[in-house]
């Protein structure tokens, strides 16, 4: 699966216009290449793990780096629980929502002087929603079995069950195409030589990979660009 360019496998996705909506697959290169992360994985940690990060070797990327030390990627500190669907969970509700999702939505919404608010993480919704038992919550293929009982009394199913709907841009075609001029800048090897804080070995690689169309790296290279940019703008000496 990791050999597989995410050209055809974005063609073949395109026939799912023939069926209705819910069984329509977006984003399908990302997707498919996740699930061939998953499966390589030696077991639930390491394929956990391999879906929260970009780089399968973060460290190797970063010149001088140690090992990652946050609570995600320390297995070994994770709490024993009910089961892997629990242990997943636990690690969203301490590391995906407070470091990405939570962030995210906070950056966006003050940058306009908006007041955001997440009902679902009143702590005792959040009490209430830990201690149910897990059938209530994930049942034969159904997820938050008991929040759609709920809506179902109030809302029509058809919007209620109907496919979730993600904010993913197409960041991968976006720097094959109108971004590619002003990444080749960013991620040129004398630039990243100079400036020392990234390997410009690994760099490089999936840059000319990604950009071939033999891989669909668009993510882990957007996190290096993020990076390259801010060093632009305000460390000059390192631009």
């Amino acid at each position: 699966m990791a050999r597989v360019p995410p050209g055809p496998v974005d063609r073949a996705a395109g026939l799912s216009t023939l069926f209705p909506p819910r069984w329509r697959v977006r984003n399908p290169s990302d997707k498919f290449a996740k699930l061939g992360r998953v499966l390589a994985a030696g077991g639930p940690e390491e394929a956990y793990l391999a879906l929260v990060s970009h780089w399968d070797n973060a460290e190797s990327v970063v010149l001088g780096a140690g090992p990652r030390e946050t609570r995600s990627w320390s297995s070994t500190s994770w709490p024993s629980l009910g089961g892997v669907t629990e242990q997943v969970l636990w690690l969203d509700l301490v590391g995906y929502l407070p470091d990405d999702i939570l962030t995210k939505l906070d950056r966006a919404a003050m940058a306009y002087s908006l007041e955001t608010r997440v009902p679902f993480l009143d702590r005792q919704v959040l009490t209430l929603a830990w201690r149910l038992p897990m059938a209530s919550k994930l049942d034969g293929g159904v997820t938050k079995r008991v929040l759609r009982t709920v809506l179902h009394r109030h809302v029509p199913a058809a919007l209620v069950d109907r496919p979730k709907m993600g904010f993913g841009v197409p960041v991968g075609q976006w720097l094959r195409g109108p971004l590619r001029p002003w990444a080749e800048e960013l991620l040129a090897r004398e630039r990243l030589q100079r400036q020392g804080v990234l390997d410009p070995d690994p760099v490089r690689a999936a840059w000319e990979l990604h950009r071939s169309g033999r891989g669909d790296l668009g993510y882990a290279l957007w996190d290096v660009l993020m990076l390259q940019s801010w060093l632009e703008r305000w460390m000059p000496g390192h631009g």
